[in-house]
């Protein structure tokens, strides 16, 4: 399902999506209010689509809410579509609909004339295809209680831990704020963090996320030093990694399809820290980062993947998990108390 008010873009999204066997419209929608009553499973016209395209700025009521309401009504993978030249609310609103359950967002085309069409295109066929296959968990509330719901883990932890690094993609942003929100405004140790992200929109979701959480937040430069109680953000399709204490920016091949990959942060960094290296794996598809969460548990350092009863997409998770790469599994309400026990900045 396509859900865009302007007629125009519409065509141009089913022109996008139509010679790919792999896709076809099934309904569309030009505000959010159709879009609701199409799936609606009462109505004679209902529809079930696998996945659908929802455009941010709306007559009426907007993206955000539709999703929202999607998601909790009726679970369906949202894929966001929006103009990277839109107003910086907008956005923000689009990076706010995949922190409720959207689970990426992707780059309008212009126009077939734009130089960037093609590249575009396939990405809007490719992503929905990939996320028409999630099988969506729903959401549990912020402020559940996390308390007995610990995992059995391998080992009891340590403090001395000089960095945190977290990797997450889809249904990344939602867990992000949480596990952020737990962590104390003056966090200790620097943080590197990879999260999945279309370029055009990577400098909204570092503002957004900044708005949204108590610790500060930049997009990583080449060979600066991490600053303490920073979230550092991996540059535009730029691997991030930690060598001789420095952050350092690079173009190498993708891994696990990802650039930046967490696989890469995560070697570095049991690399660089050894047994000094903290690694968090939350919601994703896929299995990027779970080989370098493996290399920071055999140096000796402390990994925890997101637990399958409230990742949005239990795929990098699982992946970890398979090959013997994660100490604890958790739920997400408990990963922030347990990182502040590892990092000994519990407040006592």
């Amino acid at each position: 399902m396509v859900v865009e008010d302007s007629a125009v873009v519409r065509t141009l999204l089913e022109y996008s999506i139509g010679p790919d066997p792999r896709l076809e419209v099934c309904a569309t929608a030009p505000t959010a209010e159709d879009a609701l009553r199409l799936l609606d499973r009462s109505a004679l016209d209902a529809v079930e689509p696998d996945v659908i395209a929802m455009d941010i700025r709306l007559p009426g009521m907007d993206g955000l809410e539709a999703t929202l309401r999607i998601i909790f009504t009726n679970p369906v993978p949202i894929v966001v579509v929006a103009a990277s030249v839109e107003s910086e609310k907008s956005n923000t609103t689009a990076i706010d609909a995949m922190r409720v359950g959207a689970l990426t967002v992707l780059e309008k085309p212009a126009g077939t004339t734009d130089a960037d069409y093609e590249t575009l295109a396939e990405r809007l066929c490719t992503q929905p295809v990939i996320m028409s296959e999630v099988k969506l968990v729903r959401r549990h509330r912020e402020s559940d209680s996390a308390d007995g719901d610990r995992a059995q883990f391998a080992g009891g932890g340590r403090a001395g831990f000089k960095i945190l690094g977290i990797v997450c993609s889809a249904g990344g942003p939602g867990a992000l704020v949480q596990l952020l929100r737990a962590l104390e405004p003056a966090f200790p140790q620097p943080i590197l963090l990879v999260q999945h992200m279309t370029s055009s929109f990577l400098e909204g979701f570092a503002s957004w996320l900044a708005s949204a959480c108590p610790i500060s937040v930049k997009i990583a430069n080449n060979g600066s030093i991490p600053t303490a109680g920073t979230v550092i953000v991996a540059a535009a399709d730029r691997h991030l990694r930690l060598e001789a204490g420095r952050l350092r920016l690079d173009a190498r091949d993708p891994i696990s399809f990802q650039r930046p990959s967490g696989t890469a942060l995560f070697q570095s960094m049991a690399q660089d820290l050894r047994t000094e290296a903290l690694g968090v794996l939350l919601t994703d598809m896929g299995d990027d980062g779970a080989a370098g969460l493996l290399d920071i548990r055999r140096a000796g350092g402390f990994t925890i993947a997101e637990d399958e009863s409230t990742a949005v997409v239990y795929g990098m998770p699982a992946a970890a998990v398979r090959i013997g790469a994660v100490c604890e599994s958790l739920p997400l309400p408990a990963i922030g108390s347990r990182v502040l026990e590892l990092v000994a900045c519990k407040k006592s």
